[in-house]
C-alpha cells in the first residue's frame, strides 16, 4: 500500500511547489539560470571531466543582508539531470549562501542546501511476478539530498556590485537512502556553470 501512494505524494508535492514557486521566480531578483555535470563522487574530490550526465537549473534569490562586500541570501532552485545509465532526475531545492565581493568584479561563493530528489529509471525494471520474471512499471523514487558548494564569479560590470554575473561552482551532495539494506547514501558532485540577472 504504501508504494501505491508514493507516486500520488510526489505529484501533489510538485503541483504545490509549482504553484508556491512560480510567482517567486518571477518577482524576485537575481534569477539564476545554469547548466551542470553529475558525477559520483567521494566528498570534496576534484571537480570531473567525464563522462558526462548534464543537467539544467534554475531559481532566483530572497537576499537577507547585502553591504558592499558581503551578501547572505537564501536560494529556490529546480533541476534537471540525466544520468543515461541510472536516472533521470527532478529536483526542488533550497540554499543559504554566502558571497564575498571584491572590488575587480570578482566574488567568492560558499554555501549549505537541503533537496528533494525525485529520480525516474531510464531502463527497464523486471521484478518476480508468483513464476516468472515481468516488467514492473517504474514509479520513481523520493530521495533527500543535504549538499555544500563553493564557487568564484564575476560580474559584467566590475563596480556596479549588483551587476549581472556568470560563476562556476562546486557542488557536493549526498542522495539519501540510495538502496536501503545495502548502500544507505551515495555522495555526488555536480560542476555549475551559470548566470545570475537582476
Amino acid at each position: 500500500m504504501r508504494n501505491l501512494k508514493k507516486p500520488w505524494f510526489a505529484k501533489g508535492l510538485y503541483i504545490i511547489l509549482f504553484f508556491f514557486l512560480s510567482p517567486f521566480v518571477m518577482a524576485q531578483s537575481p534569477v539564476t539560470v545554469a547548466v551542470f555535470n553529475e558525477s559520483t563522487s567521494m566528498p570534496l574530490s576534484p571537480p570531473k571531466i567525464g563522462p558526462f550526465h548534464p543537467g539544467v537549473l534554475t531559481g532566483s534569490d530572497i537576499t537577507l543582508y547585502e553591504s558592499d562586500r558581503n551578501k547572505t541570501y537564501v536560494s529556490i532552485n529546480i533541476s534537471y539531470t540525466f544520468h543515461k545509465k541510472l536516472y533521470q532526475a527532478i529536483t526542488i531545492g533550497l540554499n543559504l549562501g554566502y558571497d564575498y565581493k571584491m572590488a575587480y568584479g570578482g566574488s567568492l561563493k560558499t554555501g549549505i542546501g537541503i533537496g528533494y530528489m525525485h529520480t525516474f529509471p531510464v531502463r527497464e525494471i523486471y521484478s518476480f511476478q508468483s513464476t516468472e520474471y515481468g516488467l514492473k512499471k517504474a514509479k520513481g523514487n523520493s530521495r533527500f539530498i543535504p549538499s555544500v558548494s563553493f564557487g568564484i564569479g564575476q560580474r559584467f560590470s566590475p563596480n556596479d556590485f549588483k551587476s549581472s554575473e556568470l560563476f562556476v561552482q562546486q557542488q557536493y551532495w549526498l542522495e539519501i537512502p540510495y538502496s536501503p539494506g545495502f548502500i544507505p547514501n551515495m555522495s555526488h558532485a555536480n560542476t555549475i556553470l551559470g548566470a545570475k540577472f537582476p
